[in-house]
């Protein structure tokens, strides 16, 4: 209430009075209000700083409000920030900001290894397979193997799969390819040498085994092979032992003996020299 007094030199006054009513029906002003947005998982912003001015009120704090409302999966939600102005007299200004929080990266699998081809009996462990995502901190991987089988037993092929797959369900996979063959011969053990024997010396077949690679049990077959010399009595033996894995592959190992005779025959009743008569000479001996 504002008032005027004019009084003269007797003493007579007037007056005049005006009142100002002050009100403050202005909010404030907000600076800073971010825009809605779409973000990955691993991306989400801080809260923006944002500030208020008013008309009236020199210092006008502001609050700050946040609510997560669950997506989809456990990387994919909604995030509504809410930033509240409001000066001495209750006037109030708002802004919201809504994030929307995504996952659409598969994991990155690390360690994979490549396709190789290998002997039977030198096929690797499985590799282990690691996993990292952009928001999942630990990603299981999974590993599945299938076995086809080739053209023979020690010879397939396997096919290593490790899949990764986040919590929102976003999926990597690498596979591997390993050839499996056998490709070396049994080895053979106790070949007999070729040798020259008398007839009545001939040996029996000698016992050869045979190991391998991949099967751990290889049948030795046994043939003997009699060639005809320049008497009855006098002749070739070819003997060979042959050992054969599950895919085919074959070892031999032959062993030639010589038969002769060399030996005369042994006389027994032999008689001794003797003088006799004319009339007296005895038959032959037996």
């Amino acid at each position: 209430t504002r008032t005027w007094t004019a009084t003269d030199n007797c003493g007579n006054t007037s007056k005049c009075t005006q009142i100002i009513t002050v009100q403050d029906t202005k909010a404030p002003v907000l600076a800073g209000c971010p825009a809605n947005i779409t973000v990955e998982c691993n991306a989400v912003p801080t809260p923006a700083v944002v500030t208020a001015t008013d008309n009236c009120d020199a210092n006008v704090e502001v609050t700050y409000h946040e609510v997560k409302t669950p997506g989809q999966c456990l990387d994919s939600y909604t995030l509504t920030r809410t930033w509240t102005a409001t000066d001495n007299c209750g006037n109030t200004s708002k802004c919201t900001q809504i994030i929307t929080v995504q996952d659409t990266k598969a994991p990155v699998l690390a360690g994979c290894p490549a396709n190789i081809t290998v002997e039977c009996d030198a096929v690797p462990t499985p590799a282990v397979v690691t996993a990292t995502d952009n928001c999942d901190a630990n990603v299981e991987v999974a590993y599945h193997e299938v076995k086809t089988p080739g053209q023979c037993l020690d010879s397939y092929t396997l096919t290593r799969t490790w899949t990764a797959t986040d919590n929102c369900g976003n999926t990597s996979k690498c596979t591997q390819i390993i050839t499996v063959q056998d490709t070396k011969a049994p080895v053979l053990a106790g070949c007999p040498a070729n040798i020259t024997v008398e007839c009545n010396a001939v040996p029996t077949p000698a016992v050869v085994t045979a190991t391998d690679n991949c099967d751990a049990n290889v049948e030795v077959t046994y043939h003997e092979v009699k060639t005809p010399g320049q008497c009855i009595d006098s002749y070739t033996l070819t003997r060979t032992w042959t050992a054969t894995d599950n895919c085919g592959n074959t070892s031999k190992c032959t062993q030639i003996i010589t038969v002769q005779d060399t030996k005369a025959p042994v006389l027994f009743g032999c008689p001794a020299n003797i003088t006799v008569e004319c009339d007296a000479v005895p038959t032959p001996a037996v």
